[in-house]
């Protein structure tokens, strides 16, 4: 059997880090002595991630464009240099068969030096508007996956595959019952629930939201489960009751989507890709201060298909109360944005993914 080298580089935030992860098992169940080796940015949270799910990583100095002129700026080139001469370094030590990119500004370097080595090269861009670091890769990569149509506007049509993103496994079949959730999280199963994600550290703009619409929710017979995020939960707690469940972050998300009736979410590519699968009516508030406002780009594209609400951030005062009654006035409503929600689902997304770069290998 070939002992196959693997590099995967993405990182920054979850987003582009768990995809890698996810395709790395995938690789590793199917080369079992295949050797890994992932490259990050020094400082971020990829190098805490990787080593916890079993895979060595290395860092560069990098760091993105700040969009006004700061220091960081000043020091960019510096870094770049330097991680490109470390990257080059890492690819003729570790010689790898196959690199693979999922976005962030580290994967720029490596995957620059591993192409001019001769190294085939695979990007995974997870949102519906590419990424800046993708989109200067493209050019050079073999094969491209996305979870979009319409992706040819950023890249080569040719080189385009439409995979979807890599998901966590346990949410492709959620086997628990709402009775199960609800004892797991002290609610009724029999009333209706509001699921409330704004990420692992949280999001400030819907936690206020959320503070300020407690009494419409009691008022309309609703329960909520409130992720607020750790950096938040401090602040929050204090909303812990019999029918408002405040959580730093949810352990069990299988149990939190059994439970959740109506789903407020942020937009991020993974969520997005996640509540496909879960398959219930979902309003998405996107974060307005993310890179080329993907997040909004990602809601639209689904709105415009009738599988989801969309509501701005900065117009939340004034919309989200109609807008929430107005869906859970209407069962058809409900129904039709589950239905078409769902029918986006791509649950094989990483064993596709996986195929591409197998093939790859037999060239």
């Amino acid at each position: 059997m070939d002992r196959y080298r693997f590099i995967l580089s993405g990182g920054g935030t979850g987003g582009h880090i768990y995809p890698a992860i996810a395709i790395a098992n995938e690789l590793k169940k199917r080369h079992p002595n295949a050797e890994f080796l992932f490259v990050g940015a020094k400082d971020k949270m990829e190098m805490e991630k990787v080593p916890q799910a079993g895979y060595e990583i290395k860092g560069l100095w990098i760091s993105g464009i700040q969009r006004k002129l700061t220091l960081k700026n000043l020091m960019f080139p510096f870094k770049l240099i330097s991680s490109l001469l470390t990257a080059r370094k890492i690819v003729k030590q570790f010689k790898p068969h196959v690199a693979i990119g999922t976005g962030g500004f580290a994967s720029g370097p490596l995957l620059r030096m591993a192409e001019s080595s001769g190294v085939p090269c695979v990007l995974q861009e997870q949102n519906s508007f590419a990424g800046i670091t993708n989109k200067l890769l493209a050019g050079k990569a073999k094969k491209i996956c996305v979870a979009y149509d319409g992706m040819e506007r950023f890249f080569p049509k040719e080189k385009i595959v439409k995979t979807g993103n890599p998901i966590r496994m346990d949410l492709v079949d959620l086997k628990s019952t709402k009775d199960e959730a609800g004892t797991f999280f002290g609610l009724d199963a029999q009333k209706k629930t509001v699921l409330v994600l704004g990420g692992s550290l949280g999001a400030r703009r819907i936690n206020q939201l959320i503070e300020k619409e407690l009494g419409f929710f009691e008022k309309r017979g609703l329960q909520v489960l409130w992720q607020c995020g750790k950096l938040y939960y401090e602040e929050y707690k204090k909303y812990d009751s019999d029918r408002v469940k405040v959580l730093a972050f949810v352990n069990r998300m299988d149990l939190a989507y059994t439970m959740g009736d109506v789903i407020i979410s942020r937009a991020g590519a993974g969520s997005v890709s996640e509540l496909c699968l879960v398959g219930k009516p979902v309003v998405f508030i996107p974060s307005p201060n993310v890179a080329e406002d993907h997040q909004t780009q990602n809601a639209k594209a689904l709105a415009a298909k009738d599988a989801a609400i969309m509501l701005k951030e900065d117009e939340l005062d004034s919309t989200f109360e109609n807008a929430f009654s107005g869906l859970l006035d209407s069962e058809e409503m409900q129904l039709k944005l589950g239905i078409n929600i769902k029918k986006l689902a791509m649950p094989k997304a990483t064993e596709n993914i996986v195929d591409e770069i197998e093939k790859l290998l037999k060239k």
